[in-house]
């Protein structure tokens, strides 16, 4: 149950981070993913989180102070947005900056559009996170465009796709933000890793 949400602050190093004494959740995915519509939903807000209809408004990284006991962390996306190749550098370079230094990561939500097919970008950076040993989970967005039996489909090939390199699959949530379908089991899940984290 989320009861307050607040914006804290925004940096470009992991060194600008808040001190990490509270366990954090980042949320990333390719541009237009509908990630800041998904933090939006989770926290019962419409002006938390930027939504914009041009990819790649996120150009830092957010935290965004839950409950006073867990920070959420709004990451800017990778992909293709409209932004030059030199500045989506810049994001590759922060995005792995934070990743690899924050030691209150509990973990990485990686946003997936359920309507497309499986992209070599989000399974290459599946991969990378699993060489660098970051915990993450999928979360397949706008679940609510889709009719049950396709989005069934979707889900089976995409799995298929990730045990051609993965023994198991990780965990996944299904989401739509218009629906807030998803909303309870993904804060389920964290406050799960919450007491885990302070046991």
């Amino acid at each position: 149950m989320i009861k307050s949400a607040r914006f804290v602050t925004s940096s470009q190093h992991a060194d600008q981070c808040p001190p990490p004494n509270r366990p954090e959740y980042a949320f990333i995915g390719r541009s237009n993913v509908g990630k800041s519509s998904l933090i939006n939903m989770l926290c019962r807000s419409g002006k938390l989180a930027k939504t914009s209809s041009t990819p790649g408004k996120t150009q830092l990284i957010n935290h965004f102070l839950v409950n006073d006991h867990w920070y959420l962390v709004d990451l800017p996306g990778y992909g293709y947005a409209k932004v030059a190749k030199t500045q989506r550098a810049v994001f590759s370079k922060m995005i792995l900056n934070y990743l690899s230094k924050r030691e209150n990561l509990v973990c990485l939500f990686i946003l997936i559009d359920a309507r497309i097919q499986p992209q070599a970008l989000d399974l290459e950076f599946m991969r990378s996170m699993g060489q660098a040993g970051i915990p993450f989970a999928l979360v397949f967005t706008k679940a609510d465009k889709l009719t049950p039996t396709v989005l069934k489909n979707n889900l089976e090939h995409y799995g298929n796709e990730l045990l051609k390199e993965w023994e198991e699959l990780p965990l996944s949530f299904i989401t739509s933000a218009e629906k807030a379908d998803g909303r309870e089991d993904l804060l389920s899940y964290i406050e799960q890793l919450n007491k885990e984290w302070e046991g």
